[in-house]
């Protein structure tokens, strides 16, 4: 029977104990401020990189593992497995799953499937999560693979409301005039994934009604009776994160409710104050 490795990138987000718990590997993207790196989850968490934010008042630039990185990783893993799944955020916003790519070509005693999540946080997650668990069930990775372009081609909706304009106006992702009319109307931009890419789905005004309409959406796809697993994500606004994940829950009854957050890497992307749902029916 094959070993199968499960990898990760940071950006799944997936808390210490659950990678350690479920025998999850996890390599670092890196956020760069002026000269200094921090590996992302490792030398840099979620409230550290927001607090340096405010403080440095521009934005990171955020960066990709070395090939140098993943070769290590698989050469390290090479001695107990014979195959490895990597889940990548992605590749429409970072090179990482290129990189995997050219690193499993360099390496020789284990093989390297490399799947593009085409996304990033807890719907990441999801994808590793069941590779982890198919892992210890004994599916070889062919399996695994299969497995998660099932989930991928069934779907998992994910919103994101963005609560600090400015902070994209920053990013390059509005213009001053956008700001000034975006800040006066009070606009909260609902972004969602698509063809890889963090793109806008719909211009709210206020924050409620943004996060009304993603609950609409919610509605429209989710029955209450369904089993359904769904993560509340945010960027530095837990309280209302877990006030969220509570209101769902008694909701969406036989739903698993998490909640998750918006690290560094894509912190950059949203800004603090954001808040995301996601789910997957079972």
């Amino acid at each position: 029977m094959s070993k199968v490795a499960v990898i990760t990138d940071s950006t799944s987000y997936i808390p210490e104990h659950i990678r350690n718990e479920k025998n999850i590997v996890m390599i670092s993207l890196n956020v760069v401020f002026d000269k200094e790196t921090y590996k992302e989850e490792a030398e840099i968490k979620a409230d550290d990189f927001y607090d340096m934010v405010g403080k440095e008042g521009a934005l990171p630039k955020t960066s990709q593992p070395a090939i140098g990185e993943l070769v290590e990783l698989l050469e390290e893993l090479s001695q107990n497995y014979d195959e490895a799944v990597m889940i990548t955020l992605s590749s429409g916003i970072s090179g990482t799953y290129q990189s995997a790519i050219a690193a499993g070509e360099m390496v020789e005693g284990i093989k390297l499937h490399v799947f593009d999540s085409e996304i990033s946080c807890s719907p990441q997650a999801f994808y590793v999560l069941k590779a982890a668990e198919l892992a210890s069930e004994g599916s070889n990775g062919y399996d695994i693979m299969n497995h998660l372009l099932q989930m991928k081609n069934n779907g998992i909706p994910a919103y994101f409301m963005v609560d600090d304009l400015n902070h994209l106006h920053r990013g390059g992702r509005l213009n001053t005039a956008q700001l000034f009319v975006g800040n006066l109307l009070q606009i909260k931009p609902i972004l969602h994934f698509e063809d890889k890419k963090i793109v806008p789905f719909e211009k709210v005004r206020t924050k409620k009604k943004a996060l009304k309409r993603i609950f609409d959406i919610m509605d429209e796809n989710v029955k209450p009776n369904d089993k359904v697993k769904i993560s509340v994500i945010h960027a530095k606004r837990e309280d209302e994160a877990v006030e969220i994940a509570d209101e769902l829950r008694e909701k969406f009854t036989n739903a698993d409710v998490w909640v998750s957050y918006f690290g560094p890497v894509i912190g950059t992307h949203l800004g603090e104050g954001s808040l995301g749902i996601t789910w997957i029916k079972e």
